[in-house]
């Protein structure tokens, strides 16, 4: 026993011998791939990452294990049959992938989607973009080492997909916003329940702060990492809550008006680098977080224009659907940023092409210049601070 222990301490000279002398330790990089079954990744996304120790060198996003040739789908089937695909893209803001397609077919048709109908797709929208959110949030928690955020967020999302199972029927993936308006009208007392909600909620946004977003480990965790800069948001053609964290001041409902959103009051966020470095990974949590606020501001403004809205909840759709031969791009503001849709039509009842700009895709871009210099641990923030969605970036 005493060898063994002479044995040691010998073994401990030598390391503080290495230590002192001259030149640094001799270290062998390490290929690691996390993913594609990673619960940090958020679905099956693998990152193969080089690493010296506990330090990343080299970070590539591999995607494509949940492709499913939706695009092409798009161009094989008629536009009223493709609707049911765009639930399955981000299947977490389904309604706004509903939403955004259907715009972009009424573009092409040059068809006029009644008032009323308007408002009610204004108030579901707004809806997802809450709950997808509240995934956002709870999820981010749970990287970052906070498991009660996340049975908070549940709670509340559930409220609000079974708001959305009494007015369509669905709790994931809807087909509600369809080409010329919504599927279904309000059911009676259905707005009544949205307001509760939106009553409860509001308090139990400043528990999530308490919770998670002024908690001392969670700053640490997040505040200065990730840095975004307001130049790499053009370079790599970022949008939504990715460049507001960054300070940029950017939103299509107000910048380019669609819908009736130019009628609303509501305020944009924008990240300031309250906690540290501005375009960190905490302000692109706290848009997200203020963007529920402010969501819920927007459907309290719809639900009180519903009641004098002219029209139906939908235009009349011919049962046969060839809009004219021509091409549109529309975007909107989906919960991760600018989702667009790129139609061409040869006047026949198929698309000729379409095409998706996906937020999810374009922003998961960044990851090859945010992850090298990072440790191991705060590669899991990154990823998480940009909340992407691998059913869309894959498609």
């Amino acid at each position: 026993m005493a060898d063994k222990e002479i044995e040691l301490q010998d073994d401990l000279l030598l390391d503080e011998d290495i230590l002192a002398g001259e030149g640094d330790i001799a270290t062998d990089e390490m290929y690691i791939n996390m993913g594609p079954q990673h619960p940090s990744t958020h679905g099956v996304l693998r990152v193969l990452l080089r690493t010296d120790g506990e330090i990343v060198t080299e970070a590539h996003p591999h995607i494509g294990y949940l492709h499913r040739c939706a695009e092409k789908i798009g161009e094989c089937v008629d536009y009223v049959k493709f609707q049911p695909y765009t639930d399955r893209m981000d299947y977490l803001a389904a309604m706004n992938n509903n939403l955004g397609y259907s715009m972009a077919v009424e573009a092409l048709a040059g068809l006029e989607v009644p008032e009323r109908a308007q408002l009610l797709r204004i108030v579901i929208v707004e809806l997802n973009r809450i709950a997808s959110h509240l995934i956002a949030f709870g999820t981010y928690g749970l990287d970052t080492g906070a498991m009660t955020p996340f049975f908070h967020a549940w709670r509340e999302r559930e409220e609000i997909l079974t708001l959305f199972e009494k007015i369509c029927g669905a709790r994931l993936t809807y087909n509600f916003v369809s080409i010329g308006g919504v599927v279904n009208d309000m059911p009676p007392g259905w707005e009544d329940k949205v307001l509760d909600f939106l009553d409860h909620f509001q308090k139990r946004w400043e528990e999530y702060n308490t919770l998670l977003t002024f908690n001392r480990i969670f700053i640490r965790r997040t505040a200065d990492i990730g840095v975004i800069t307001k130049q790499d948001c053009l370079d790599y053609a970022l949008t939504g809550p990715m460049i507001r964290g960054s300070g940029i001041d950017w939103d299509l409902r107000r910048d380019r008006p669609y819908l009736l959103y130019d009628r609303f009051d509501f305020e944009v966020p924008l990240g300031n680098g309250e906690m540290g470095t501005l375009g960190d990974c905490w302000d692109r949590y706290w848009v997200r977080m203020v963007e529920m606020r402010e969501s819920c501001k927007i459907v309290r403004q719809a639900l009180a224009m519903i009641k004098d809205a002219a029209g139906s909840h939908t235009a009349k759709v011919p049962k046969v659907f060839k809009p004219k031969a021509g091409e549109v791009y529309v975007g909107i503001e989906n919960p991760r940023g600018e989702l667009a849709f790129y139609i061409v039509s040869d006047g026949s009842k198929n698309a000729y092409r379409v095409r998706v700009r996906g937020p999810s895709f374009c922003n998961l871009s960044i990851l090859e210049k945010l992850l090298p210099g990072a440790m191991i641990a705060d590669a899991v923030a990154i990823i998480g601070s940009t909340d992407i969605v691998l059913g869309e970036v894959d498609r």
